[in-house]
């Protein structure tokens, strides 16, 4: 196993008293052991030891005392006291670009969006402009959400191209003119001291695709081990969670399926310079163009899903054969990776599109393929890149290993 659930039981059961206070907080997170008693069992600490680890814990907020759980012996006695990740001590700021339109929030560390806003933030004015911007209304945020810009832990920030997830900065990004390879995670640090006075914190940043499969694949579909979400509205990318993890390959470039070539494109120009992409015929800004062509005003794909909403008869047929042509690319996709779920988001995702990628999906796909295979909508909508990015943050910062560097910085 080498998702989340994997990754726990290997740190926090090590043998020979090598279980660290982060190991005890993993556990307790996880639902997986939630007393003392329990904590003994599975890591073979001693009851000295699990306390004076928990006792580090307690001290920097992270832990509370829960109600009594079951009693811990078989020979009864006193209900043992239960253990919870306290999710008040701090909140994550997180944000969601797209190229016309952005969204942002305050969230707790469990995932509940304390304050929230949308509005136009254009991709295309650089990382400078929109940076300043995002930390300005998370400084308007912050004072909504009634939290304090020292209670901020870290930022997550998903961007419509491919990341490099080592350093944060994006990688030749089709539709990112004037990011590539800019210190966006130092810039937002600044914008957020500047508006907020909050201190330097860490700031992670991945692809928008990915980080809407990993908010949905948590809060949705937690038991599935092979999740791919495809996000169809400016661009088309997919982002994959395999055991809980997300899948990103060597450099971040996993799931640009926008940028497959496909026959019914080979006259289509794309964004990033090459002629035939799917992009280029199936997304929203694609659809959108032959709207136009034909005379109904639309600019975006934002554009499409109003259409869309109305009911709008050309709309809906222009999505249906998008999403033939999408769902023609997913079936080699499927065939590959072998998912549980497949889930449509974006500004597509509606009926139309759907039946247009179940016609071609399960007509090209092999049965064997798509046999136990759920086609879905998103459930979380514009939120989900949000909760995957507060997500990313928290894994990150409460991973073992991290919590160990994290409590030493606090002097406990």
């Amino acid at each position: 196993m080498t998702g989340r659930t994997g990754r726990a039981d290997r740190g926090a059961a090590r043998a020979g008293g090598q279980a660290s206070a982060g190991d005890l907080l993993e556990l307790v997170r996880r639902g997986r052991a939630t007393t003392r008693g329990a904590l003994q069992q599975a890591t073979g600490l001693s009851r000295a030891t699990v306390g004076q680890r928990l006792d580090r814990l307690f001290r920097a907020g992270w832990l509370r005392e829960g109600a009594g759980g079951p009693v811990d012996s078989p020979h009864g006695g006193r209900p043992s006291i239960t253990l919870e990740f306290d999710d008040e001590h701090a909140v994550v700021l997180a944000a969601d670009l797209d190229t016309r339109h952005a969204r942002a929030a305050v969230l707790t560390l469990t995932g509940e969006i304390l304050a929230e806003r949308g509005g136009t933030l254009v991709i295309e004015d650089g990382p400078e402009a929109v940076l300043g911007e995002l930390g300005r209304w998370f400084g308007e945020l912050l004072e909504r959400s009634a939290r304090s810009a020292r209670e901020v832990c870290g930022v997550g920030l998903a961007v419509p191209g491919p990341v490099d997830h080592a350093t944060g900065r994006v990688v030749q990004p089709p539709i990112m003119p004037g990011w590539d390879g800019y210190d966006i995670t130092g810039r937002l640090a600044r914008a957020l001291t500047e508006h907020t006075g909050a201190p330097p914190i860490p700031v992670l940043v991945d692809n928008d695709a990915n980080l809407m499969a990993y908010g949905e694949q948590r809060a949705s579909h937690p038991d599935c081990s092979a999740f791919v979400l495809v996000k169809v509205s400016t661009g088309i990318g997919a982002g994959v969670v395999v055991d809980g993890s997300v899948y990103r390959g060597v450099d971040g470039g996993a799931g640009d399926i926008g940028h497959i070539r496909v026959p019914e494109g080979a006259q289509a120009l794309c964004r990033c310079g090459s002629h035939g992409c799917l992009a280029a015929v199936a997304s929203g800004g694609a659809v959108a163009r032959r709207l136009a062509a034909a005379g109904v005003p639309a600019e975006s794909g934002s554009d499409v899903r109003e259409l869309l909403a109305a009911g709008h008869p050309e709309a809906a047929a222009l999505a249906r054969e998008a999403g033939r042509l999408v769902g023609d690319v997913l079936a080699t996709v499927v065939t590959l990776l072998n998912p549980g779920v497949l889930m449509i988001a974006g500004d597509l995702a509606g009926t139309p599109f759907l039946t247009g990628v179940r016609e071609l999906l399960y007509q090209r796909a092999l049965p064997r393929s798509t046999a136990r295979l759920d086609v879905v909508a998103s459930r979380l909508g514009e939120r989900a890149g949000l909760v995957g990015a507060g997500a990313l943050v928290v894994e990150h910062l409460y991973a073992p290993e991290r919590v160990e560097e994290r409590l030493r910085a606090l002097g406990v």
